[in-house]
């Protein structure tokens, strides 16, 4: 371009405010935006070509603003945001239909042609033999049909892969199984695979270079991270990364002390973990990967009380950590502002029977958890999760590790057993 070798460069039509918003984020800010913000940020993350405000403003992404988001960057070709648009509304179909129908045509059918997030789970399997198999069939990965209300089977594991302790997580609609043991003696399995739900293949991958076992695995930007765990019953602190596109894995900054099965997610593109320390102290640590380290972020003192499950909705953290007197059964709930650095303490006990809530997902303004009983979807409204759906409940014992995926239309199955 000619312009890269003027001293000046005049713009036309282009609001200072978006400039200033592109130059906030490119100096690392995290700025909430407003309407008329979100407009001005999208129209100049198109005409600079401007990726890091692009990502920012997929972060943002709420009901409050997706509509908005997805008209504005289909009108100015930002089309990474136009689609993660689309897919949140597809998420939110129900809530935002009428509103939608406003929108161009083309713009309606796109949202409608997009396969929404499926609520799927997968019990605590070990590895298995051939002669094993036919003794194994509840070795699969289940979804839930909400229009029917059924839980249906997407795909057996393969043999040789164990979800039992292992790392299990989704990154770009791919369903990631990692180490995990078999045996009573738990030895770990060194192998990883890898679910790709479009084809309906399961491919392998390389194990982490130290093998471990009730780690946490979660997935961001092409990366996995493996956080923590046990290997040979000695706990660990140290952290390995997976780059998805070079199938290598790689040593990242260890956490600050040893730890398993450590609470853990991401929010705004950001990896967080909560640790306990004595007495009393729940921590939050965030991963900078820039500078490879593991940054505290709050600390929360509550009496006998510690996080064992962590989810993020929009710019929030929730943390669910037992009642009082070890009680499991009615947890209580905080919520942190990672924008504001706020703690807010949620009223009301949360009932955890077979602890369903450490299952809890989200999409959208919704949240999912589930036990053999009932699978139950909470409302986020406020300081609150309001339960506003029950269904059938999970057909497997033990533990369970649930996620969302985008599952085809043709790929729909029988029902589980």
């Amino acid at each position: 371009m000619v312009e890269c070798h003027q001293e000046e460069i005049h713009v036309r039509n282009l609001k200072a405010q978006g400039f200033v918003i592109m130059l906030a984020v490119a100096r690392g800010e995290r700025p909430i935006l407003n309407g008329e913000e979100i407009l001005e940020a999208i129209e100049c993350a198109a005409f600079f070509q401007a990726e890091p405000l692009a990502r920012h403003l997929q972060d943002l992404l709420n009901s409050d603003n997706c509509l908005l988001m997805y008209q504005a960057s289909a009108t100015y070709g930002l089309l990474g945001l136009r689609e993660k648009s689309a897919e949140f509304i597809r998420n939110m179909y129900l809530d935002l239909q009428e509103d939608l129908k406003k929108f161009p045509q083309e713009l309606i059918e796109h949202v409608e042609s997009l396969d929404p997030s499926a609520f799927v789970a997968v019990g605590s399997h070990s590895t298995c033999t051939a002669d094993e198999l036919p003794l194994a069939a509840t070795r699969t990965v289940c979804y839930l049909d909400e229009d029917d209300e059924e839980w249906k089977v997407l795909t057996a594991l393969p043999m040789e892969a164990s979800t039992s302790l292992a790392g299990v997580t989704v990154l770009d609609n791919q369903l990631y199984v990692v180490g995990g043991v078999h045996g009573v003696d738990k030895r770990p399995v060194d192998a990883s695979f890898c679910y790709d739900v479009v084809t309906n293949t399961w491919s392998l991958l390389p194990g982490p270079r130290q093998p471990r076992y009730n780690f946490t695995l979660i997935g961001l930007e092409d990366c996995l991270y493996a956080i923590g765990g046990e290997s040979g019953r000695t706990t660990m602190s140290s952290v390995e990364i997976y780059n998805v596109p070079t199938k290598k894995w790689s040593f990242a900054a260890s956490l600050p002390r040893p730890v398993a099965g450590v609470a853990c997610t991401k929010a705004m593109s950001r990896v967080f973990v909560c640790l306990w320390k004595p007495m009393e102290t729940n921590e939050i640590y965030e991963y900078i990967p820039k500078d490879d380290v593991w940054v505290l972020v709050s600390t929360l003192l509550k009496q006998q009380s510690y996080g064992h499950c962590m989810v993020a909705h929009r710019d929030n953290l929730y943390v669910i950590r037992n009642g009082p007197q070890d009680d499991f059964l009615r947890c209580l709930m905080d919520c942190y502002n990672i924008t504001t650095g706020q703690w807010t303490s949620m009223p009301g006990h949360y009932g955890n029977s077979k602890g369903a809530l450490f299952t809890a997902v989200v999409r959208g303004d919704s949240v999912f958890t589930l036990n053999r009983t009932m699978t139950l979807e909470y409302a986020i409204a406020g300081n609150m999760w309001k339960p506003c759906k029950e269904m059938k409940g999970f057909p497997r014992n033990g533990s369970v590790w649930t996620f969302l995926l985008r599952i085809p239309k043709d790929r729909k199955e029988g029902i589980a057993s």
